[in-house]
C-alpha cells in the first residue's frame, strides 16, 4: 500500500500515512469545505489497511489544533476504527498531543478516549 503525504492548508490537516511502518499522524487545522471529499479516500486506504492488520503495531498521532465539528466526527469514526483493530488482536497506540495552555483541546481528547476499551491513548502535552 502506498504511504499518503499531503502537505496542510490553510483549511486542511497535514497527513502522513506509512502504512508500512504503521505510524499515522494528522497534524494542524482542520475545516475543509468538503469534510468528505477530503477524509472519504484517508479513511477508505485506512479502513483497507486496517482489515489486513494482524498483530500489527500501529501509532496513530492526533496533532491538531483547532477543527470544525464535521471533522470531530471523522475524527470519532477513526477511534472507533482503531479501537477495533486492538480488539482485532494489534497494538494500537493514539497520541493525542495539545498545547498546555489548551484546556479545549486537552478536554476534547479526554472526551475522545471515553469510548477506547482496547486501544492504549497517551495525552501528550506540547512544549
Amino acid at each position: 500500500m502506498e504511504n499518503i503525504k499531503i502537505e496542510p492548508t490553510k483549511r486542511s490537516p497535514g497527513i502522513d500515512f506509512d502504512f508500512a511502518a504503521g505510524t499515522f499522524s494528522i497534524v494542524g487545522e482542520s475545516y475543509p469545505e468538503d469534510v468528505n471529499k477530503f477524509f472519504g479516500p484517508l479513511i477508505g486506504q485506512l479502513k483497507e489497511y486496517l482489515s489486513g492488520a494482524q498483530g500489527a503495531t500501529i501509532q496513530f498521532n492526533f496533532d491538531l489544533i483547532y477543527f470544525n465539528s464535521t471533522t470531530a466526527k471523522i475524527v470519532m469514526g477513526l477511534f472507533e476504527m482503531l479501537d477495533e483493530a486492538a480488539e482485532a488482536g494489534n497494538t494500537v497506540t493514539i497520541g493525542w498531543f495539545f498545547a498546555p495552555d489548551d484546556s479545549n483541546m486537552e478536554e476534547l481528547g479526554e472526551e475522545f478516549s471515553e469510548d477506547l476499551e482496547h486501544a492504549t491513548f497517551v495525552m501528550i502535552p506540547k512544549e
